[in-house]
Formats: structure tokens, C-alpha cells, sequence
């Protein structure tokens, strides 16, 4: 982010939370939404464009139904009934998931509406499988306080979570039913200017007044942030699906330079002149390529893609422009084109390269008839989807000159951001007919005041006192997605608290660094070891191991890891030490005692696992101590 003066350039960030709600039953039926492996049920689906209320179509809808795919859906029944497959009417509103709405509004100092309308959103991504979203406004108003500062709250709604993206292909997109239905909290704070630093802290100290009502889940995916951000002279950029708050931070940094970056390539744009961008402008060039040495292009044609450049006058060297690190309008061009289902683009100023050599970059020029200071695209792709990706593209060229588009994209792993559809409109919304509307009593709203949860400042300081904890382990507990796994682990006395707190938040947390997989590893995997380890059948060393193990989907259990390995018998082990202290004993002379620590390394290697530390260590010092006696 070197070059960027935060600053200076007017950044504005508006923050949305989604988070489950502990229900245990999904919005509008009964369902536990659990999640599974095994999916009896499949069904497909086509999901039309269809007008709103007021005649009109929604631009984001209009984008995703030009990718012109089927969507396929797999469902349990244990899951999810006919109210999820759209086949049958919404069952009443579920009554817990309304309570803990009005809690966390009373919480956020809300005002909490006497009547709830159900609405329907417009969703034709197909995650929902009638085409929209349930979501009713609970309450507008309010503030979080964050440091002593007051961040006002634009709104709370109540409404269902989506389908779970299983695969998306270049024809068919596949969702599992297990979420969809799940009850959520939609919490919209008003845009706030500060750094992407400023903003984690307001998402921190929200997430924690979630938290603390002990009414919310846990877990991957079970609370996301939306985050729309500005600059001055720019349009509202809605960034969907951070899941981390190291995340966000990156998130909001890169939008930033991004957000800039395009003020800057609009600023070079304005100065040339390139309003002849049309159609005509269009040349088939398949054929032309037919003899390509180039992979990409020669998979292309092997798949019957059709191959187009488009020509552009005085755009040489504009595609390529770069004025921070990776932030360049040839990127922007070639993600707007794989949403559909098109691979990517060449431009010119890339040219040549990925196999297109030289003399066919000059020939090209010819047929496009092109001067040294023009540019041109080349795109391929099936016939049904070549123009709508054209004319994305023609578009996307033309806004360059304004700057920032007001878009929708999507958070990356690497803190990036990538095109996901326009922004939607107002015509995206419209009422429920299938529900009437939701009275909020005086008796409910009582009972909303009278259980809003204790600060979550106290509520850490009680697991400190409680466990005997330090500050910041408390903290990370509290922060983490384990503290109900944690307590109830604690339960049995035989389990050390601050051991435990450190595997959770530390020896988890650095396996998930290394780049494994922590969605493999089930809260009952972690119980289960821990109670093998209460009654030493496993060793303290051997958590990790069985962890990074699972991780890796070497194992599918903790059974599985003690079946693999045997533990050293006594007679064993007592062979081991003899031996390790017959190979150094020149150690043990020069280093005395001391020298216990670099043996128990040493063994530890060897032996992780297969013999507790404390075990080992005890019997290692006594082996030493009676050399040195000798």
C-alpha cells in the first residue's frame, strides 16, 4: 500500500454484519440447519428475469440471469423440507429468531418497529431457490459505542441466509440446501471516515456485542461483513463475504487503492479521445488463429469458442497503465468477463506473450487496420455468451472515464477484491404475500430490555476470574469461535483451562497459518481427544499431531490417529534413552544437568506422541543425573 495517503483521499466505510442466529431451527420452518455430507435429494432449476412491482428490472438481476446457467441443488432431508425446495407455502416466523432481534436492537439502542413487514429481495444467483430472500426491517436508529465515539446504526433486519455454494462451472452452478432457511441478523452501521484500522475496531466491538447475548453461532461462515466503500468523487463500492477481521482490514486497504488507482487511469482517460467505441469496431478473428501456437488460444477452439478483438483508437499503453502495484484496467476488463464463464482476456498492451508470438501481433494490427497508438482486446468464448461479455466490456471501457463504478464484488482469500455484478436497485425489493404481518407486542419488547446481555468487557473479565486466564487469552477466547467448547471441555476438572485455552486459540489458529484446512476439524473431534486425554490414553504432545493429521484429511477421527500409532512400551523406551545417552555423552560431561534440555529435544523428535513430555522428561533427568553420579 506504499504511495497511498489513506487520508487524503476521503475514504468512507460502511459496515454490514450477517450473523446466524442460535436457533437451532431455520427462519420459516422447522429444520435443524445441520450441515452434511450425504444429499439424497437432487433437483435442477432455470431461474427467470422476472419484472417488480413497479414494471421494472433489477440491473443485478438483469446481469446474473445473462450467465444463462443451471442450477443444480442437493438436499437432506434432516436439513431441510418442500419450504426450502420452494415447494411448498413459508411456515410462521420463527419465535426465537424474532426474540434475539429484538434483543440485539434493544442492545444497539434501536427504535423497534410496532408491525414487521416481510419483504422478498430479488436473488437470481440462484442460492435461493424461489428467485428471492425473506428479510423484514426489525428496527432503523440506534448507535454501537466504539471507544467512546457513538457509530450510528442505519438499520437491523431479520431474514433467511442463502444456499451454500458447492460448485460453480462454466454451465451448471450447485448449491447445497443445508443453510438456506437459517435465520440471520443483518446489522447496517452508517458510513464512518477513518483508517481500514479504525473500521476493524467497530467490527471487533459489534462481533462482541453478538457474542455476549450467547444467542448467535459460531464457527466458519457463521458471521460475514459486507463493507461499502467510498472515496471522494467515487461511486459506493459493496465488498460481499469478509469472514475475518485480518481480512477486513485488507479488504478495505486494497479497495481503497483500487477505488484511487481508477480516479487516476479516469484522469489519463479524459485526455484522449476514444468515443468511437462500437460494434463495428469488432472483428471475427478465429480464423486467423486456426494455426496459433498459443495453448490458451488452441484450448479455445478445441472447446468451438468463437475468438473477437475489438479495436480501440489511442489506447496503446492504457490497458497496461499501472499506477499502483496490480491495480491496472486490463485487470478490471478480464474479471468482468469470467462472470461469464469466460476465461479471460488479452490486450494488446500485454501482447506478445502467452504463446501469440510477435509476427501474429503485427498481422493482427493489419486486419484491425490499427495505427501505433491504438490499442485492442482479443476475447473468446461460446456463441451464447460472446456478445453479453462484448458488450460488458464496451461498457466497463466507457465508465473507465468516470472513475469508480458503483459495483458489487466479492472479497478474495488475499484481501483483494473481484467484479461480482452491478449494484441492485430499488426495484429489488417487494412485499411477501404469503405472510401477514408480524405484531410486536409491548410484553416482547419488555422482555428484549430486560435481557440485553452484560458489557462484553465484563463478560471477559468473568472468564479471566473464572478459568484463572491472563487478559489477552481471555480475549482470544472470547473472540474465537471455541468459548462454548471450551467451557464445556472445562467442565471435566482433569482438563487444565489455560491448556486448553492455548490449544484453541494458538495450536489450531497456527495450523490454519500453514495453509490447512480447519473446516475438517469438528467440535467433536476436539472434544473427543480431550476427553481421551483426561484419562491418558493420549499425550498432550499428541493433540497437535491429530489435529494437523484431520486437517490435512489424512483422518477422519481421533480413533483413526490411535489406531495408526502405538505407543512406546516401557521396555522401549528405557532402550531408547539408553541409546540416545550412550551417542552423547560427550554432552552430558561438558554440560552436566543442562544438557537434559538438548537431549529431551532430541527425543521429542523421535518420540512426539508415543510418551507424555512429562514422562519422558522425568525419566531422561534421572538417566543424566545417575551418569553424573558414575
Amino acid at each position: 500500500m506504499s504511495g497511498i495517503e489513506i487520508d487524503k483521499i476521503g475514504l468512507k466505510v460502511g459496515l454490514e454484519i450477517h450473523q446466524q442466529l442460535a436457533t437451532n431451527k431455520k427462519l420459516f420452518c422447522s429444520c435443524n440447519p445441520v450441515e452434511s455430507e450425504d444429499y439424497p435429494v437432487k433437483f435442477f432449476r432455470r431461474l427467470r428475469l422476472a419484472k417488480s412491482e413497479l414494471g421494472k428490472y433489477d440491473p443485478a438481476a438483469v446481469f446474473e440471469s445473462s450467465k444463462s446457467k443451471l442450477i443444480s441443488y442437493n438436499a437432506n432431508p434432516q436439513s431441510s423440507c418442500l419450504v426450502e425446495y420452494d415447494d411448498e407455502p413459508p411456515h410462521n416466523l420463527d419465535n426465537d429468531a424474532k426474540t434475539t432481534s429484538l434483543i440485539i436492537a434493544s442492545a444497539l439502542h434501536s427504535d423497534i418497529f410496532s408491525e414487521i413487514h416481510v419483504m422478498r429481495k430479488i436473488v437470481i444467483d440462484g442460492s435461493n431457490t424461489s428467485g428471492f430472500q425473506r428479510t423484514m426491517l426489525v428496527a432503523n436508529g440506534g448507535y454501537l459505542e466504539v471507544e467512546q465515539k457513538k457509530i450510528g446504526v442505519q438499520s437491523i433486519c431479520l431474514e433467511e441466509d442463502a444456499a451454500k455454494l458447492l460448485r460453480d462451472t462454466e454451465n451448471i452452478r450447485e448449491y447445497s440446501l443445508d443453510r438456506l432457511g437459517t435465520p440471520l441478523v443483518e446489522i447496517a452501521l452508517e458510513p464512518v471516515e477513518g483508517t481500514p484500522s479504525d473500521i476493524k475496531k467497530i467490527a471487533l466491538t459489534l462481533g462482541r456485542l453478538l457474542r455476549v447475548t450467547r444467542r448467535v453461532t459460531r464457527g466458519i461462515g457463521s458471521i460475514r461483513q459486507d463493507v461499502n466503500v467510498s472515496i471522494s468523487g467515487g461511486g459506493i463500492v459493496e465488498v460481499k463475504g469478509v469472514q475475518q477481521l485480518d481480512q477486513l482490514e485488507e479488504v478495505i486497504m486494497y479497495e481503497a487503492k483500487r477505488q484511487h488507482g481508477l480516479q487516476l487511469i479516469a484522469e489519463k482517460l479524459k485526455k484522449i479521445q476514444f468515443d468511437d467505441l462500437t460494434k463495428e469496431n469488432i472483428v471475427d478473428v478465429t480464423s486467423f488463429f486456426a494455426s496459433s501456437k498459443s495453448k490458451v488460444i488452441q484450448k479455445s477452439l478445441k472447446d468451438e469458442a468463437i475468438i473477437k478483438a475489438l479495436k480501440i483508437k489511442n489506447f496503446a499503453g492504457i490497458f497496461g497503465y499501472e499506477p499502483y502495484q496490480g491495480i491496472r484496467l486490463g485487470k478490471e476488463l478480464g474479471q468482468q468477463v469470467r462472470f461469464f464463464g469466460i476465461g479471460g482476456i488479452f490486450h494488446s498492451d500485454e501482447l506478445p506473450n502467452y504463446g501469440i508470438e510477435k509476427e501474429e501481433v503485427e498481422q493482427l494490427r493489419k486486419i484491425l487496420k490499427t495505427e501505433e497508438s491504438d490499442g485492442f482486446l482479443i476475447i473468446a468464448g461460446s456463441k451464447d455468451k460472446i456478445e453479453f461479455a462484448i458488450d460488458a466490456v464496451i461498457n466497463r471501457i466507457k465508465e473507465a472515464k468516470n472513475g469508480v463504478p458503483a459495483e458489487t464484488r466479492a472479497a478474495t482469500p488475499a484481501g483483494e477484491t473481484v467484479f461480482l455484478r452491478p449494484r441492485p436497485g430499488a426495484s429489488r425489493m417487494y412485499p411477501e404475500t404469503d405472510i401477514p404481518p408480524i405484531i410486536i407486542s409491548n410484553n416482547e419488547l419488555e422482555f428484549a430490555k430486560i435481557n440485553i446481555p452484560k458489557p462484553w468487557d465484563s463478560a471477559i473479565s468473568d472468564i479471566q476470574t473464572k478459568y484463572s486466564l491472563n487478559k489477552q487469552l481471555s480475549e482470544q477466547l472470547f473472540d474465537s469461535d471455541y468459548l462454548d467448547l471450551f467451557e464445556s471441555i472445562c467442565a471435566n476438572k482433569a482438563n487444565n483451562p489455560n491448556f486448553v485455552a492455548s490449544i484453541l486459540c494458538s495450536t489450531i489458529t497456527n495450523l490454519e497459518r500453514r495453509g490447512l484446512d480447519a473446516t475438517l476439524l469438528k467440535p467433536e473431534h476436539i472434544s473427543r481427544s480431550f476427553e481421551l486425554l483426561s484419562i491418558s490414553k493420549i499425550t498432550k504432545e499428541s493433540l497437535e499431531m491429530i489435529y494437523e493429521s484431520i486437517m490435512s484429511g489424512k483422518i477422519k477421527s481421533v480413533e483413526e490417529f490411535i489406531e495408526n500409532s502405538s505407543p512406546m512400551s516401557e521396555g522401549e523406551l528405557e532402550h531408547f534413552l539408553d541409546d540416545l545417552i550412550k551417542n552423547n555423552l560427550g554432552i552430558i560431561k561438558k554440560q552436566g544437568n543442562h544438557s537434559s534440555s538438548m537431549l529431551m529435544g532430541m527425543a521429542m523428535k523421535s518420540l512426539r506422541g508415543k510418551v507424555s513430555g512429562e514422562k519422558l522428561s522425568k525419566l531422561l533427568e534421572m538417566k543424566i543425573s545417575k551418569i553424573l553420579e558414575e
